[in-house]
């Protein structure tokens, strides 16, 4: 079971095809190995919060790149549709995290491509990529995420 977001017209904010690819392909070069267990360690908070079904919170903790690509009303419409139906997180495993600075349809930065290995209860695999970018506050947010 593939879950595609794009067709809940948020093309924009997950440029999930595009992350993805990048992440395969190693375009981009390396933002540096410290990034990678900040960014990683945001994505974990974050995930956690659409995991217990507090969307509206995931998109206020997302990055401007993010919200400005969807609406907080968009947000909250694509995870009722496509995260809640899985259930209950049963498992959670960091596949891979990578560092670049620069992503296709995305402005140059400090991004991190992570996957992670995950169970849920009503979908017992599945490969969820979420990529975070360093804002100007020096915060890591959420700047795409993808469930395959």
């Amino acid at each position: 079971m593939k879950i595609n977001l794009f067709k809940f017209n948020v093309v924009g904010f997950l440029c999930a095809a595009a992350l993805v690819a990048s992440f395969a392909s190693g375009c981009g070069k390396q933002a540096g190995a410290g990034g990678e267990q900040a960014a990683t360690s945001a994505a974990q908070t974050w995930l956690a919060a659409i995991d217990h079904g507090d969307y509206a919170q995931s998109w206020q903790n997302a990055a401007a790149f993010f919200q400005n690509a969807v609406t907080g009303e968009q947000w909250k419409t694509a995870m009722e549709t496509v995260r809640k139906p899985l259930g209950d997180l049963v498992s959670r495993t960091l596949k891979s995290a990578q560092a670049m600075t620069k992503l296709p349809g995305a402005p140059e930065g400090q991004y991190v491509v992570m996957q992670f290995e995950t169970s849920f209860a009503n979908k017992k695999s599945a490969i969820e990529t979420v990529t975070f970018m360093l804002g100007k506050d020096g915060q890591w947010k959420s700047a795409g995420y993808f469930i395959k």
